[in-house]
């Protein structure tokens, strides 16, 4: 009797362990080399991070049509494309979700979408869900700031402190390490926890 207990409390303690070691997959961390993609914008052609041939780094940010906080942040983040694109950080939005799943976020309705909205940038389908599993991407919205020279993550998270209210923002931590980059400086936050709605698979 005592030996099956002393088997049972040993599985039993293997499996505990087992349950604390084990990680998820993880995607890209700060300081990691990312691969680049080709996905399918919304005006019908394939892009490329290679494409920008004057661009010193981009803004990817995970998005979509249905998520509330995603729709919360559309101004914010045509305003950090308004604002950086310039300076060669453009934006580089991406729709993660299944449309099959999620029919309003097929290729023809974020088509209609970025025009109702007028998107000024690239707003494209991951279509077979294949890279923002690589990122690690895990919310709607989520940004990854990534620098072209190296292909370097510097910053993953949110693009502010409210995720669903733009008047009540008290730190812009995309904006914040934007102008760290552009300046020469560290970055302060290079991580921050991205709130939105999970990606649908």
């Amino acid at each position: 009797m005592k030996t099956i207990k002393s088997i049972l409390l040993l599985a039993v303690l293997a499996f505990a362990t087992a349950a604390f070691t084990l990680k998820p997959a993880a995607g890209y961390a700060v300081g990691d080399t990312i691969k680049d993609f080709k996905l399918k914008n919304v005006d019908g052609d394939f892009l490329s991070l290679s494409d920008y041939d004057d661009a010193k780094g981009f803004v990817i940010i995970f998005t979509c049509n249905t998520c509330p906080y995603s729709v919360a942040n559309e101004d914010r983040i045509i305003a950090l494309n308004d604002k950086y694109e310039n300076y060669g950080y453009p934006v580089i939005a991406i729709n993660p979700n299944n449309p099959v799943t999620m029919p309003e976020d097929s290729l023809e309705k974020m088509k209609i979408r970025s025009e109702e909205k007028g998107f000024n940038f690239p707003y494209l389908l991951d279509e077979g869900q294949k890279v923002y599993p690589r990122f690690g991407a895990t919310k709607t919205p989520h940004v990854y700031i990534v620098t072209k020279n190296d292909m370097k993550v510097q910053y993953i998270g949110a693009i502010d402190n409210s995720s669903r209210d733009a008047d009540a923002v008290t730190e812009k931590y995309v904006e914040n390490a934007l102008d760290a980059l552009l300046t020469g400086k560290k970055i302060e936050k290079t991580t921050t926890v991205a709130i939105g709605c999970s990606i649908k698979v």
